[in-house]
C-alpha cells in the first residue's frame, strides 16, 4: 500500500530512520477514507468533495460559479461584489451568466489538444482561437470542421507542486513564469532547482497538492485527516493548503520539523492537531516506557508523567518500572493525579539526596538509613517554611514508603536491577510516617445564603442563549449531587422511572467504574432533562439515540456524539461566579463575605449530601445516594467544626424535652468543656434522643431493656434536632400497624406481639405536638436560628443501626430557582 498511496513526485527518497515509521503510519490509513477524501495517488493530490460535511466547502449559490461561498448569502468574493453593484433581487441575480476569470486551467475544447484554453468564454487554446478567427467560424462549426486538428502540448510545469501544463516552450506554466521572473528580479543568485522544489502550486478550489512533500509527511497528513474526520472535526481547506506549502518550503522530513513561530491561528491549530493525532496513533506502551517523559494515553489514561525531575539514574529507572507496573491497575480520571502524586514524593526524595550527599545520591549501594532520616527532616523544614502543607508531607512520606516497598517486590534490587545494592535499611517504617492531618472538619459545602444567591442568578449563565448546555449541567449538579464529569457525559437516554413510576437519573460512576447507576430525582429535575432531550433531538434528528449525548458540545460535533467538556463548564462557571456581587453569610450577628474561590462545581456534591443529612436521611441511604461503597467516605461530605458544633448544641439545648414533652431546660446554659465530657459519658445516643439508663449507657446504647420504647421511659430525653426522626418513627409505627393488621395468615399472638400499641403512637404524637408547639411560640428569627443549629448538630450525629425501620422515601430536596 505504501508504494501506491504515498508515491512522492518526482522521487521516492525516504530519509534514513523514517522507513519504519512510514510503514507504521501507512498501515493505519484506510482505503475507504482515501476514496472518501478524493485522494489521487498518481497525482499526489487531494480532490476534496465539496459536498463532504467535514472535508468539503459550501459552494457559491450563483449558478455555474463553483467557488467557495462565505457569509450569510454564501457567495464568493467576486459574486458578492457583483451582487452589491447590481441592485437586483438575489433570485434574479443568481441566474445571470457568470463571466468571471477562472483560475483553474481548462484544456482546449478541441478533442485531444494538449494546450490549455485562453479564457473560459473563448474555450480554445491560443493557436486554435487564432485559426477560428481567421476562418470566421462559429465555435461549433470550428470544432466540427475536418481540418481542425489537435495540437501536441509542451508538457507539465516543472514546479514540483504545480498541476498545470505549460503553454509554450518555456519550463513553466504562465503563473510560474511570472513568479520566476519576479524572483530573478529580486535576487541575483538563486538556485532554480531549489525554487522548483519549494515553490507552491497554483491554488485551485477543492484541490490540495501534496506533491514535493516527503513521503512520511504525506502519510502523516493523510493519517491526521483520517483521525480528524473520524472524530467529527471539520478541516479548513485554506489552512491545510498553507500548512502543506510551508512544509514543502522548509523541505521538512516529518510534520514535527515545521516551526510554529509566526503561524496564524488557523494554521497553527491545524498543525498542532495533525501532530497530536499522529502521535496518538503511534503510541505504544512498549516504546513509551523507555522514554523519560511519558504520554500515558499509551496506558489508557490522560496526561503526562515527567521522570526527568528525578536526577538519580537508578531512582528514575526504578520509578519508571514502578509506574509501568502501577498504571494498568488504575482506573477512572483520577488515575493520573494519583500516580503523579506518588511520583512527586520520589521527586522530593531525589532532591533531598542531591542536596546532602557528596555523590548526589547516584550510587544506591552507598545509601543508608540516615539518608531517609535526612529526607524526613527536609520535609519538616519545607513544612515549617510554608512550602509544603501537612497533608502533602504525609502523602509524600506514604508515597515513598509504598513505592520503595513495591520496587523491592518487583525485584529491582536484585543483581542486575536498577536498584542493585540498595541496602535493606533504606526503607521507611510505619513509625516514620507523620500523623495524617484530620481534614474531616473542613467545610466543603456552601452556606444556604450562597446557594440562594447562586440559584437566583442561574439565568446569567446563558444570557444570550449560547451556553444552555452549561447552565443545564450546573443545574443538574445542584439537583443531583453527581460529579461534574458524570453530568457532562450523560447519555441522551439518561431519564427513566422506578417501579412506582417516579423519575430516576441513569448515569455512570466513572470514578468507581460502576455504570448504569440509578438515582431518584425530583419531578422538576426530570422536566429539565426532558426539555433538554427535546432540544438535543431536534438538533440531531438523524443520530442514533444510543450515540447521542444529553449535553452535546457545539465544537467539532456534527452528529451530537461528543459531550461538553468538564473543563469548559468549569471555566464558564468561574466566569459566572466572579461576575456576581459579594457573597455575604451570617455568622452570629455579623455578616461576613464568603470566599468565592470555594464555589466550584464539585462543591454542589457536598451541598447535596448536606441537604439530605440535614433532612434526616439515614447514613446508609445517603451512602447509596452518593454511590459510595464505604460509609466512611460519606462522612467526608458533611463534617462540621467543633466551634460550630458547640454553638449549635448550646442553642438546641434550650429546646430539650422529656418523654412527656415537657421542657427540661427553659434557658440556654453555657456548658463547660468538662461538663460536656461528663454528659457524653453518662448518656448514650438512642434513635430519637439521649438515654441515661445505666446498663444501656454501659453498652453504648445497644442494650435497651424495653427494646427502644423510649417514649415510655423516664431515662429518655430529646431535643428539637430529633424532630425529623420522631416524625419518621411515627410514620413507621403507622405503616407497621397497617401491615400487621393486613396479615390475616399470621397467628393472633404474633400479630398482637408485632402490633405497635396505641399508647406508644399517642405518646409519640403528643411529644411531636409539644415540640412543634414550642417552636411556633418563637419569633421568626429565633426559629431560623434553631433550624440552622439543628442542621449543624445533625451533621455530626452518628448513624444508629440498632432499631429496625421501614425506610422512608427519599425527600425531594431541590433548591428553588427562577425560570
Amino acid at each position: 500500500m505504501t508504494a501506491t498511496v504515498l508515491r512522492a513526485l518526482p522521487s521516492d527518497v525516504v530519509p534514513e530512520g523514517a522507513t519504519e515509521m512510514l510503514d507504521r503510519v501507512t498501515a493505519l490509513i484506510g482505503k475507504a477514507f482515501l476514496d472518501e477524501a478524493g485522494w489521487d495517488a498518481g497525482q499526489q493530490v487531494l480532490r476534496l468533495p465539496a459536498e463532504h460535511r467535514l472535508l468539503g466547502r459550501p459552494l457559491c449559490r450563483v449558478d455555474d460559479c463553483g467557488k467557495h461561498g462565505v457569509g450569510l448569502l454564501r457567495l464568493c468574493d467576486s459574486c458578492k461584489n457583483r451582487f452589491e453593484a447590481s441592485a437586483l433581487a438575489f433570485d434574479a441575480f443568481r441566474v445571470l451568466p457568470r463571466h468571471a476569470r477562472n483560475t483553474q486551467q481548462v484544456m482546449c475544447s478541441v478533442e485531444g489538444c494538449g494546450l490549455p484554453q485562453m479564457t473560459a468564454p473563448v474555450q480554445l487554446c491560443r493557436v486554435h482561437h487564432y485559426q477560428r478567427t481567421r476562418c470566421k467560424l462559429a465555435l461549433e462549426d470550428f470544432l466540427a470542421h475536418p481540418n481542425t486538428r489537435p495540437l501536441p502540448g509542451y508538457g507539465p510545469c516543472r514546479v514540483v507542486a504545480c498541476l498545470r501544463v505549460r503553454e509554450g516552450a518555456g519550463p513553466y506554466c504562465t503563473p510560474h513564469l511570472n513568479r520566476w521572473a519576479k524572483v530573478r528580479r529580486q535576487e541575483v543568485t538563486v538556485d532554480e532547482e531549489h525554487w522548483r522544489s519549494t515553490s507552491p502550486g497554483i491554488a485551485q478550489e477543492g484541490v490540495i497538492s501534496l506533491r514535493g512533500l516527503a513521503p512520511l509527511i504525506v502519510a502523516q497528513i493523510l493519517l491526521g485527516l483520517q483521525m480528524r474526520t473520524r472524530e467529527g472535526t471539520k478541516t479548513n481547506e485554506d489552512a491545510l493548503r498553507i500548512v502543506c506549502d510551508l512544509l514543502r518550503q522548509r523541505q521538512a522530513v516529518t510534520i514535527g520539523d515545521l516551526s510554529e513561530h509566526g503561524l496564524p491561528k488557523p494554521q497553527l491549530n491545524l498543525l498542532r492537531m495533525l501532530r497530536t493525532y499522529v502521535h496518538r496513533a503511534l503510541l505504544d506502551p512498549e516504546t513509551e516506557r523507555h522514554k523519560t517523559r511519558w504520554d500515558i494515553r499509551a496506558f489508557g489514561h490522560a496526561g503526562i508523567l515527567d521522570f526527568t525531575r528525578i536526577s538519580q539514574p537508578w531512582l528514575r529507572e526504578g520509578a519508571m518500572r514502578w509506574a509501568a507496573d502501577n498504571l494498568p491497575k488504575r482506573r477512572g480520571k483520577g488515575a493520573t493525579s494519583q500516580v503523579r502524586m506518588q511520583l512527586d514524593g520520589l521527586v522530593l526524595l531525589s532532591a533531598s539526596l542531591r542536596a546532602h550527599r557528596l555523590d548526589r545520591g547516584e550510587v544506591p549501594a552507598g545509601l543508608r538509613r540516615v539518608d531517609l532520616e535526612n529526607f524526613l527532616a527536609r520535609l519538616v523544614f519545607l513544612q515549617d517554611r510554608g512550602e509544603l502543607s501537612a497533608y502533602m508531607r504525609y502523602r509524600a512520606c506514604r508515597a515513598v514508603r509504598a513505592v520503595l516497598a513495591r520496587m523491592r517486590v518487583l525485584g529491582l534490587t536484585r543483581p542486575g536491577g536498577p536498584l542493585a545494592g540498595l541496602p535493606d535499611d533504606f526503607h521507611l517504617l510505619r513509625d516514620d510516617l507523620p500523623p495524617e492531618p484530620d481534614r474531616r472538619d473542613e467545610e466543603r459545602d456552601l452556606p444556604q445564603e450562597v446557594m440562594r444567591q447562586l440559584c437566583s442568578n442561574l439565568p446569567a449563565i446563558d444570557p444570550e442563549g449560547t451556553s444552555r448546555q452549561t447552565r443545564i449541567a450546573i443545574e443538574l449538579m445542584i439537583d443531583t449531587g453527581r460529579r461534574p464529569d458524570e453530568i457532562c457525559a450523560l447519555p441522551w437516554e439518561c431519564l427513566s422511572t422506578d417501579r412506582d413510576g417516579k423519575p430516576v437519573l441513569v448515569y455512570n460512576n466513572y470514578k468507581e467504574h460502576r455504570f448504569g447507576r440509578r438515582l431518584p430525582i425530583a419531578q422538576a429535575t426530570a422536566d429539565l432533562i426532558a426539555d433538554q432531550q427535546r432540544l438535543t433531538r431536534g438538533r440531531y434528528p438523524d443520530t442514533a439515540l444510543s450515540r447521542l449525548k444529553l449535553l452535546p458540545t457545539r465544537i467539532r460535533n456534527p452528529d451530537g456524539s461528543r459531550s461538553i467538556l468538564e473543563s469548559g463548564v468549569a471555566a464558564r462557571h468561574r466566569q459566572w461566579v466572579d461576575a456576581m456581587p459579594p457573597f455575604m453569610v451570617q455568622i452570629g450577628d455579623t455578616a461576613v463575605e464568603f470566599d468565592r474561590d470555594r464555589i466550584v462545581p464539585y462543591a454542589y456534591r457536598h451541598c447535596y449530601a448536606q441537604r439530605h443529612a440535614d433532612a434526616g436521611v439515614p447514613g446508609e441511604v445517603l451512602r447509596e445516594l452518593l454511590d459510595h461503597e464505604s460509609y466512611d467516605a460519606v462522612q467526608a461530605y458533611y463534617r462540621v467544626t467543633e466551634q460550630r458544633r458547640r454553638q449549635a448544641v448550646e442553642r438546641v439545648t434550650a429546646m430539650q424535652f422529656d418523654r412527656h414533652g415537657e421542657r427540661t431546660w427553659r434557658e440556654a446554659v453555657q456548658i463547660l468543656a468538662a461538663d460536656r465530657v461528663r454528659l457524653g459519658v453518662e448518656q448514650a445516643a438512642v434513635p430519637f434522643g439521649r438515654c441515661s439508663e445505666p446498663s444501656n449507657v454501659q453498652a453504648g446504647g445497644g442494650a435497651c431493656p424495653i427494646r427502644y420504647r423510649c417514649v415510655g421511659c423516664d431515662h429518655f430525653t430529646t431535643d428539637v434536632s430529633y424532630l425529623p426522626d420522631l416524625n419518621a418513627y411515627l410514620d413507621d409505627l403507622l405503616r407497621n400497624r397497617e401491615r400487621v393488621l393486613s396479615m390475616a395468615e399470621a397467628d393472633a399472638w404474633a400479630r398482637a406481639e408485632a402490633l405497635p400499641s396505641d399508647e406508644e403512637i399517642s405518646r409519640v404524637r403528643r411529644l411531636i405536638g409539644r415540640v412543634k408547639q414550642d417552636l411556633s411560640s418563637l419569633s421568626a428569627e429565633e426559629r431560623e436560628q434553631i433550624e440552622h443549629a439543628c442542621a449543624t448538630v445533625r451533621k455530626s450525629r452518628p448513624t444508629l443501626l440498632g432499631m429496625p425501620r421501614v425506610r422512608p422515601p427519599v425527600p425531594e430536596l431541590r433548591p428553588e430557582r427562577p425560570r
